[in-house]
């Protein structure tokens, strides 16, 4: 639960360092030109979309993660998003240590 909180705050903080891309096509642009470093779907995303970034960040071997909800991810970054992506290998790289424990 701690590694919750702490990824929320490193993505707030990503997003007031304009590290963040969101909203659906500019994410899929940033998957595609090797932008995105980490992608966060919302939990309560539509499958359509979330079946389109499972298989565009497969292919582009991006890390794709369904952690959280919409509220959640909004409630960080002040967005009121359903999928976000970290443009910053820094920031992703922690966000996966947060992850994976």
């Amino acid at each position: 639960m701690q590694n919750r909180q702490k990824l929320l705050n490193l993505l707030g903080l990503a997003r007031r360092a304009g590290k963040l891309v969101t909203g659906e096509d500019l994410v899929l642009n940033a998957i595609r030109s090797g932008k995105a470093s980490l992608v966060f779907f919302a939990a309560d995303g539509g499958e359509s979309s979330k079946k389109k970034f499972t298989d565009k960040t497969n292919s582009y071997k991006v890390a794709f993660s369904t952690t959280f909800t919409r509220q959640e991810l909004g409630d960080a970054t002040g967005l009121a998003r359903t999928v976000i992506a970290v443009a910053d290998q820094g920031f992703a790289k922690k966000m996966r240590e947060y992850l994976d424990n």
